[in-house]
C-alpha cells in the first residue's frame, strides 16, 4: 500500500523525528513544544491520491493553493517563441498546502528550462519575472490547430528547492505527478490563444482535480 508522503520528504521527516525524540529525552516540555513542527513537516510532504476529471481539452490545476488575479502577460522567452501576451493563471501555495505538482494536460514535453533567480514572496507579481523558476512547455496530445501551454514552477520567499522530474520529449498524462517545490511557492500557467478560463480569482484549487480552463 502506498504511503501518501512524497519521497523527497522522508529525510526531512526523519530529521524532525530524531530532534523531537532528543528533546523529549531532555525535557518532555521541550519535546511538546517541538512536536507541532514535526507534525507540520509530515503534513507538508503529504501526497494524497487525486481523481482527475475526464473530458477533452481540459486544463487541470497543477498545484494546490489560491488562484491569484488572472492577467495577461508575456510567457518566459526561454520556452516560448511568441512575444504576445497570454492569459496567465497563477496559483499561490502557502506552507500548509500540498506542494506536489501535477501535469495539467495530456501531451508531450517540448521544452524545459531552469533559471536561477531571486526569492521574492511568491504572491507578488514580480516573482513571476525575477524569482528562481523551472519552465515547462507542453504540447497537447491531439494538437490539431491548438497551441501548447507553459507551466512555470516558481520558488518563493522561503522556497529554496524546485524539483521537476520531466524530460524533454516525454509523453505525459493529465493528473500525473511531475515535481515538488519546498517550502511555499507559486505555479504560473500560460494558456494558448482561444482558451477559456473556467476558474475564478481567489478560488481554492486542488492539483489534479480542479478544472482551470478549456483549450480552444
Amino acid at each position: 500500500m502506498r504511503i501518501p508522503i512524497h519521497p523527497d520528504g522522508w529525510p526531512f521527516i526523519a530529521i524532525a523525528l530524531v530532534f523531537n525524540f532528543v528533546f523529549f529525552m531532555l525535557s518532555p516540555w521541550a519535546g511538546g513544544l517541538f512536536a507541532p513542527l514535526t507534525i507540520w513537516c509530515i503534513a507538508f510532504f503529504r501526497d494524497p491520491e487525486r481523481t482527475t476529471p475526464e473530458g477533452k481539452d481540459l486544463v487541470i490545476s497543477p498545484a494546490d493553493g489560491r488562484l491569484l488575479p488572472i492577467t495577461h502577460a508575456v510567457p518566459p522567452r526561454e520556452v516560448e517563441t511568441s512575444a504576445e501576451p497570454r492569459l496567465r493563471l497563477s496559483i499561490f501555495m502557502d506552507i500548509f498546502d500540498v506542494h506536489v505538482n501535477r501535469v495539467p494536460i495530456d501531451g508531450r514535453v517540448t521544452a524545459l528550462s531552469y533559471r536561477e533567480g531571486r526569492f521574492f514572496n511568491a504572491s507578488f507579481d514580480k516573482a513571476s519575472e525575477h524569482n528562481e523558476r523551472m519552465s515547462i512547455r507542453i504540447e497537447p496530445e491531439e494538437k490539431g490547430d491548438a497551441e501548447g501551454l507553459t507551466v512555470i514552477q516558481i520558488a518563493g520567499l522561503v522556497a529554496r528547492r524546485i524539483k521537476c522530474d520531466l524530460a524533454q520529449g516525454q509523453q505525459v498524462r493529465r493528473g500525473e505527478r511531475f515535481g515538488i517545490i519546498r517550502f511555499g511557492s507559486r505555479l504560473d500557467i500560460y494558456l494558448p490563444p482561444g482558451a477559456t478560463v473556467l476558474a475564478g480569482e481567489n478560488q481554492r484549487v486542488r492539483a489534479g482535480e480542479t478544472i482551470l480552463a478549456k483549450l480552444k
